[in-house]
Order: C-alpha cells, then structure tokens, then sequence
C-alpha cells in the first residue's frame, strides 16, 4: 500500500475529529490495516491507541485488543462508542446484563473492536469464542508487559503467541517503552521470533519538564511544588501505601482536592477515585504505582515522585502520564540515600536469577545517572535508549546549572572509611567517624584509633550525606543486604580508590521546590471565563453519563472553542477533536455555552451536514428558494422543498442535472431548478 487511503482520512475527520496524524500514526495505520505483523513503539501521547482503532474501523471482521487494566479498557470502550464506533469489552469488571450483551453483539456481528484483559485467555472458551466470533487482528496494548525483563510482567501475556497461531491472524503490538532486552523478548513470546514491521517512535517528550531533587523535608518539598500548580490536575507517587494517605491529607489540609490510591483499598473505593480523577477538574491522587497505568486521562498537568521510583523504565512510564495531550506538563522526583539503598535491597533479596538481578541494578544505576546527572536530563534520559538531542533548555539542569566541585578527595576519604570497617558498616557510622565523632558504637569497635577517625572535618554532617548519597549514586558503594545494608565498595571504585580517576560530585542546594509557575498552556485571561464555563458544561455532562471528562472532549478543544469562539455548527466541525458524533450530540449545547444565550437549532437534515461542503451548498439553496418561494415575480403561488429534500440536492454534487429535475419533480424543477442547478454548478 502506497500510504493511508483517502479512506482512513475521512475516518480520522469524522470519527475521531483530527484533521491529520501525528508523526509516525499514518505509517503505522498503513502497515496495520495492511495485515503486516507490527511492532510499535511510541511515547505516551503519542497516539497509540489510534493505531490499532483505525485499522478496525478499515478491515473486515472483529479486532480483538489484549490491555491489561480494566479501566483504560472501559474508558477506551466509553471514548469509541461517544464516537459512534460498535466497541464493547469483557472484563471482570462487567455487569451480568453488560457481559450478556457483549456475547450477543459478538454473536451478531456487530462489534468492530472487544477489549479484554489477557487473564482471559486462561479460560478454555475464549479461544473458541473469538474462533466463532471472526477476529481479523489481534492488538495487544502495553504489550512490554510480556517481558520478564520489563518492569510491568504480567504472566497471562505469554498466552498471547498461542492464541495468534491458533487464530492465524495478524498481530499488532504497542508498547510506550521497551529497552532492546524486552524488545527481543517481545518479537519472541509475541512473533515467534519471525522479525515484526517495527517503528521506533523515539522517546522524547519534549513537552514534560523533567527535575530532580534531593529528599530534604519531602512533605514540604511536594506541598510547594502542588501549591504552585493548584487547581490543575497531577499524580503523586509514593513507595507506600501509609505514606499515599498521610500525604493524601496533608495536600488536602493544604486546600488542595486530594484522594489517596493504593492497592489495599477495597475495589468499589479504587474506582470512586479513578471516576473522580476522570470528570474532576484539579484533582490530585496520591498513589501507588498500582495507578494510571490504565488512566487514559489526556490532561494530567504534573507527576510528582515523593519516592525513587524502581527503575529509569518505571520513571518514564510514570512522568509519561502527564502532558499526554501534548501541551506543557512538569515533573519534580525526590530522591535519598534512604531510597537508594531501598532499591538496591530490593534487587538483592528477589528471587530472580542472578543475570536478571545484574540487569536490574544497571536499569537502576541508569536512574540515579539521571538523578545526580550533572548536565541536561533529557540527554541523559535519551541516551539510555539510545537516542540523542542537544541540551533541551527545558529541564531543571538547563535551567539552573548545577555547581559542582571536585569530589575525588572526600570519595577516597569516604572508601577509606568503608575498607577500614571491614565494609560492615552503613553511612550514619561511617559518617561518625569522618567527622570525628566518639560515639559509644565507635569507641567499642577501637574506630576512633583508625587514621580516616576525624579526617572529614572540614565539611559537616549533611554534606557528608551528599557525598554518600552521590556515591549510591554513582553506583561506588552498594547496601550488603547479607550485612544489614551495610556499604560495600563496588569495581567501579577502586580507579577513584587508586587515585587513577577524579570525580565530580554536585553541591546539594537544599531549597524547597521552586514555584515556578508552568509555561502557559491554557488561555488568556480574557478567555479563561469562558473556558471555565465549558468546563463546567463537561463536567455536567460528565457526571450525567457516568464517563470521563475527556469522552465528552478533551480539554485541548475546550481551549480550541474559547478561543475561536464558533458561532455556527459549521465553525465547531473545524475545531480540533469534534467529530461528526460529537458534533451531532454536544455541538449544539456548546454553542450555548459559547454565546450565552440559547441559539437556534438547526433543522436535523442541516445538522448532518455541519462541517461538510454540502452545508454551505445547503444554506445557498436555502436562500435561492427563500428569494423564489413565490416565483421569480413575487406574484406565484407560495412553494418551498422539505429540509430533508434540499439537504439530498446539497448532496448530488455540480454534475448532476439530470438527477436534480428527477429529484425535484415537475412542479418543483420548474420554480427552483435552474437557481438550483448554477449554484450545484459552482460547488
């Protein structure tokens, strides 16, 4: 196929509302409906989803998508049908009635897409009904989550490979992050080894601001940087469940609208939340990572980690949940030495095999290279995946250089101290005894009389958990979780240890988060009322069907209409996102909204053309038969043609005079056919 036929277009106009793809879709849409085995990665906002959609809507038979969280499936089955597409999905979060009515559409025919979860594929009868049921394509979304090596393995997506063989059809598989290990694991479990069409979208969201910065009073560190973001919506990260509500209460003490989220919770409390981070506007969760990777919810305008998330692939999927609507969004990851060692025990005491633990620490040491990077953060985030830019402008580093110093004489201090303890130690006693502190602990052990006793005087006791820290960091001192997370000296070290190799260490600047106010994303002051008013409108309609905001419209074409301000519902077809469906359903009570006042409906035959050519060749013809009601003299007896009957001859095109009469009949052709006729002719 020589690109998207003009057919695939028309679909993305009429049922999606977007006038053209974003980077990459359209290849990917090519080789998908095309029935070419296909592996896609893009970034989170990249458009995923669109890619196997529209392939749907393009091919004959039934695409079944494998996804692995109810809500994303429910949200993504909600967002279609608002769009007028047959999609439905089978999930254990079905109702009876909803279950029953699924098995019938798939039994008639009338489903174009079924999502399921693919601990579904355990069930004998679900190879045998989708066998019956015509499945032309298989999509598997998140579909890293085969990969033992990824960070997100879900068992039940190793059935994926047999169910493709056995149904003999093609498979398309999107993934927002797959290093090269879980790259090949996926071509294997997936494709059988067979090399897939792949696209590698790139991972740069240059749209996210990323920053990092030492733990130092973290409670305050998020409260700032909330604060200064109130009232847009954001997710904050935490290692526990404890902490998700102590935190959960602390923003909302502060005056923000905060839940906490966490896999402890009964299931009925989950989705309260997940239903109110969909249709509230401004609303903080503090969770766990057991959230969002099934939120589809384009306009999250912050993530904030009160924790170090576990590994650099878990940290992009995570900040990749905000700014997936492509406007500004920011990110802020706090980090200690506490953490660090938290990660590295964790590794230690898996029961993964050692090859895999080796792996393990690597993509953690990726991490904290960028937590204690010393210049841009998207480079160094890059180049973990292979890809390179130029310095971005747009990250804490670019913004405010890091003062740096050179860290060689207290890292060789700080090793001393570890080799002279027998590496039997952690960092509050080693620190003890750089800084020539006699503790009972150190006088017993005789490590007052050691020569490292006192030799880090010079800088005090939290600069020397700075050192620590970045020498975690740095990947030169590891926790033994043999010896109680005391410190031992990695390989790395010993070029430092032998004065072979210098090393450069950051000077913490313990300063609350800045409240940096976020680069303008939403509207100038003289539209932000009305923006407001369409939110609200939204929210009410919302709330009224049960569904996430963004199914009603996203907020990136709520911004569109406040600024454009349409007046007619041929003006609302051209914003971004308005699909024929919605235009149909929302366009009018937008409309309202934007003029303040009720506006006039248009019979339903014109409201099926909004948007279309044939509307402004409608509205012509409406105003010749008004000019000719009672003949070209005025004298004639009153005629007019039905709405339904001009929206046909709208629709015939400049070419058809012969149908027009025909159409029109006798005594009609006669009074309005040739006015008729020229303004075809000029379409």
């Amino acid at each position: 196929m020589d690109g998207v036929t003009p057919t695939a277009h028309a679909l993305l106009a009429e049922i999606f509302g977007f006038d053209g793809f974003r980077p990459m879709q359209e290849e990917i849409v090519t080789a998908v409906t095309g029935g070419e085995d296909t592996l896609a990665i893009l970034p989170t906002g990249g458009g995923k989803s669109l890619c196997f959609q529209l392939p749907a809507l393009l091919r004959p038979g039934l695409t079944v998508v494998i996804s692995p969280l109810i809500a994303l499936m429910r949200d993504q089955v909600r967002a279609l049908r608002a769009s007028g597409v047959a999609a439905g999905a089978l999930t254990s979060g079905n109702t009876e009635n909803e279950t029953d009515a699924v098995f019938r559409d798939l039994h008639d025919g009338k489903l174009k897409l079924l999502y399921m979860a693919p601990e579904r594929l355990a069930s004998g009868g679900t190879e045998r009904l989708l066998a019956q049921a015509g499945v032309s394509l298989l999509a598997v979304d998140e579909a890293h989550c085969v990969s033992q090596w990824g960070h997100d393995f879900r068992p039940d997506y190793l059935r994926i490979g047999a169910l493709r063989r056995a149904l003999d059809v093609p498979l398309a598989a999107f993934t927002a992050t797959a290093d090269t290990e879980t790259r090949d694991e996926i071509v294997t479990r997936l494709f059988g080894g067979t090399q897939p069409r792949t696209f590698l979208g790139g991972f740069d969201r240059p749209n996210i601001h990323l920053a990092f910065a030492p733990k130092n009073k973290p409670r305050e560190q998020i409260l700032s940087f909330a604060a200064a973001r109130k009232g847009r919506s954001g997710i904050v990260y935490c290692g526990t469940r404890a902490k998700t509500e102590t935190l959960a209460m602390a923003l909302t003490n502060a005056g923000h609208t905060a839940l906490a989220y966490h896999a402890g919770m009964e299931p009925d409390q989950r989705r309260i939340v997940e239903q109110r981070f969909q249709t509230d506007d401004g609303l903080i969760v503090v969770a766990t990572v057991a959230f969002g990777m099934g939120i589809d919810k384009p306009d999250i305008r912050w993530v904030a980690h009160a924790d170090l998330p576990k590994s650099i692939e878990a940290y992009y999927q995570e900040i990749g949940r905000a700014g997936r609507d492509g406007d500004p969004a920011e990110t802020l990851t706090l980090y200690g030495s506490d953490d660090i060692r938290f990660r590295r025990m964790q590794i230690d005491e898996s029961l993964a095999p050692p090859e895999r633990r080796m792996a393990d620490h690597g993509r953690l040491n990726a991490l904290l290279g960028l937590a204690e990077a010393l210049g841009c953060r998207r480079q160094k985030l890059l180049a973990y995946f292979e890809e390179t830019c130029e310095p971005c402008g747009l990250c804490d580093l670019c913004n405010t250089p890091p003062e740096t110093f050179d860290g060689t004489e207290p890292v060789m201090k700080a090793l001393s101290a570890v080799l002279r303890t027998g590496e039997s130690f952690g960092v509050g006693h080693l620190t003890d005894i750089l800084i020539g502190n006699a503790t009972e602990k150190v006088r017993q052990r005789g490590h007052d009389q050691l020569p490292t006793f006192g030799v880090g005087q010079d800088i005090g006791r939290g600069q020397w958990a700075a050192v620590f820290r970045q020498m975690m960091g740095h990947d030169l001192v590891r926790p033994d979780p043999e010896r109680h997370g005391a410190l031992r000296i990695t390989h790395a070290a010993k070029p430092i240890l032998k004065g072979e190799e210098p090393i450069t260490l950051r000077k913490d600047s313990f300063e609350s988060a800045p409240r940096r106010r976020p680069a303008q994303t939403m509207v100038s002051d003289e539209d932000a009322p009305l923006l407001s008013a369409l939110k609200a409108k939204r929210r009410a309609l919302a709330e009224a069907q049960r569904a996430p905001a963004y199914v009603i419209f996203p907020d990136r074409t709520l911004i569109e209409m406040a600024e454009k301000r349409p007046k007619t519902l041929d003006d609302m077809a051209g914003i971004s996102g308005v699909g024929a469906k919605k235009l149909e359903r929302y366009g009018q009570t937008f409309l309202e909204v934007i003029a303040g006042e009720a506006v006039a409906t248009p019979h339903p035959a014109r409201r099926k053309l909004a948007g279309r050519a044939a509307g402004d060749t409608y509205d012509r013809l409406l105003a010749a038969q008004a000019e000719l009601a009672r003949g070209a003299d005025g004298t004639g007896k009153p005629m007019s043609c039905s709405a339904s009957l001009l929206a046909k001859v709208a629709a015939l095109g400049p070419n058809a005079a012969d149908k027009l009469d025909q159409l029109l009949g006798d005594r009609l052709a006669e009074r309005f056919g040739p006015a008729f006729a020229e303004i075809l002719a000029e379409t």
